[in-house]
């Protein structure tokens, strides 16, 4: 049975622990904030870029009149034989169970998949860890394959400052393989983040381009009712708003430019233009992927922490318990042989 000295130390230490605990979901929620204005500000030039290529949809000739086939190779759909997964995780750990959800919706992908070759793009430390344990690289030369599923590129360090540059080259990267046909859809795995409480995870369709503005979903989990009754109630406390904030009147007001029935004159002709954009609209997918799920992370972070300070306080309650009990326990007994000791004599 431990003494009263081992238990006084086991109390300090949790105490240390549980300083370090609510620090880091401090620390989360301050950069949740950020990231939800990140999130909030990539929105404008999203949804503007949706309307300019909807105006140009209706002005540039998407189809070849003499064959009727597409012009534009990133609106040409194939037979799903080859496709690449970008799976987007994070670097660091203490976030709860965001990466292992992330990495059970990938493997349902795969499962779902398996009679396709699938070609794994890691975004994060964690993803990379959890494939390279399971799957082989793709060999060095490009010729074959390693396996039916191969990891074919690893990001790291790029979530947590989400920057646009790194989103652009993992898209120039898929949209080359794309137009050479060596894979035939991209997908991407990710937590799609509106706000604190209305977050999911989704598996969604990066290539072919089917619809612009208009966000294909593959798979999908919703956040349980009690996952968002918790982080609600731990972001309420931190001072993190549970809702973006409206953004309505400003999306009514850019979508009007793709609604007017106006000929626009273009330095370059419409059908140029809209060649040269629609790749920057897939990067812009993958870059939004990349901020809201930075955002989910820092979420995930501090209800886990808020969840590690409430243990270490349960903790800290039931040693002391125990010390106090161990305490009187001692107490008791050197009463009792004083009491001895003196009826004796």
């Amino acid at each position: 049975m431990a003494n009263v000295l081992d238990i006084r130390r086991r109390i300090r230490s949790v105490k240390n622990t549980r300083q370090i605990t609510k620090a880091m979901k401090m620390v989360s929620a301050a950069k949740l904030r950020k990231a939800q204005e990140r999130a909030l500000a990539a929105r404008p030039y999203a949804q503007m870029l949706i309307n300019v290529l909807k105006s140009l949809v209706s002005r540039a000739d998407i189809y070849d009149e003499a064959t009727g086939e597409i012009n534009h190779p990133l609106l040409l759909h194939r037979e799903e034989k080859n496709i690449a997964l970008i799976v987007v995780a994070g670097d660091k750990g203490f976030a709860g169970a965001f990466n292992s959800n992330i990495f059970k919706a990938a493997s349902r992908f795969l499962l779902a998949q398996a009679d396709k070759n699938i070609d794994v793009e890691a975004v994060g430390r964690k993803g990379r860890d959890f494939f390279k344990r399971r799957y082989p690289y793709a060999p060095e030369s490009g010729e074959g394959r390693a396996g039916k599923v191969q990891v074919t590129g690893e990001h790291l360090g790029i979530l947590g400052k989400a920057d646009f540059a790194e989103a652009r080259k993992i898209a120039e990267s898929v949209i080359g393989r794309y137009i050479k046909g060596e894979i035939d859809a991209v997908y991407i795995v990710y937590n799609e983040f509106k706000s604190v409480i209305a977050q999911r995870l989704v598996v969604e369709s990066v290539l072919p381009v089917n619809q612009i503005g208009e966000v294909q979903i593959a798979q999908v989990e919703e956040m349980t009712p009690e996952e968002r009754a918790q982080i609600g109630e731990v972001a309420a406390a931190s001072g993190v708003s549970l809702r973006m904030p409206e953004t309505k009147e400003a999306d009514a007001a850019a979508a009007e430019f793709g609604a007017h029935n106006v000929d626009y004159i273009y330095e370059q002709s419409p059908r140029a233009l809209f060649h040269s954009l629609l790749p920057k609209y897939v990067a812009i997918q993958i870059y939004r992927a990349l901020l809201e799920s930075s955002a989910a992370e820092h979420a995930a972070r501090m209800t886990a922490m808020d969840s590690a300070t409430s243990n270490a306080s349960d903790m800290i309650d039931s040693l002391t318990l125990s010390m106090n009990r161990i305490r009187q326990a001692a107490i008791t007994k050197e009463i009792i042989e004083i009491v001895s000791g003196a009826a004796a004599l």
